[in-house]
């Protein structure tokens, strides 16, 4: 089950790209503490919240992981237990901005890898900022599957709508 707290929008839409193109890092948690409540709402029973990864290609590019910003004050707020490193991407992608939805599927397939020792048995809140498609939290949600997750939860800051055009997103 996916969820997403906003549409991809102003001023939501604003936030997440100064946030993740402007390096306004403080505004993770202001978005963490509007979402909260929200997140209280849906009744989720999860035992962690783990934020999509980026490539360390990525990571290195850009110094930080954008939902990983909202994620660990988010998990902080709900009284989650916070585990980045129970999923990994293990392949390079490109950007999915101005892909189709069978190009964005296509993009992330196969790319994340879950750790057993961490998600087996457990119930995965598994965050990431935008979705799009849901090419790629389907991809992550298959990882922790595959590495024996019970169940995954997804959660979204913002949702793209058919609307919105797939170039800027």
């Amino acid at each position: 089950m996916m969820r997403s707290w906003a549409v991809f929008d102003s001023p939501v839409q604003s936030a997440l790209h100064t946030m993740k193109y402007r390096r306004n890092i403080g505004m993770g948690g202001a978005l963490a503490r509007q979402m909260a409540d929200f997140v209280r709402s849906l009744q989720w029973e999860v035992d962690m919240l783990i934020p999509v990864p980026l490539s360390k290609k990525r990571l290195k590019e850009r110094g930080y992981n954008q939902v990983a910003l909202v994620a660990r004050p988010l998990a902080y707020e709900l009284g989650l237990s916070y585990v980045p490193s129970a999923l990994q991407k293990i392949r390079e992608t490109r950007s999915q901005v101005g892909l189709t939805a069978s190009q964005r599927r296509e993009n992330v397939s196969k790319a994340y890898q879950a750790k057993a020792g961490i998600v087996k048995r457990k119930s995965v809140l598994l965050m990431d900022d935008v979705a799009t498609t849901g090419s790629t939290i389907q991809a992550a949600a298959e990882a922790l599957l595959s590495a024996g997750a019970r169940e995954v939860y997804a959660l979204t800051v913002a949702r793209a709508l058919p609307h919105h055009d797939l170039n800027r997103v």
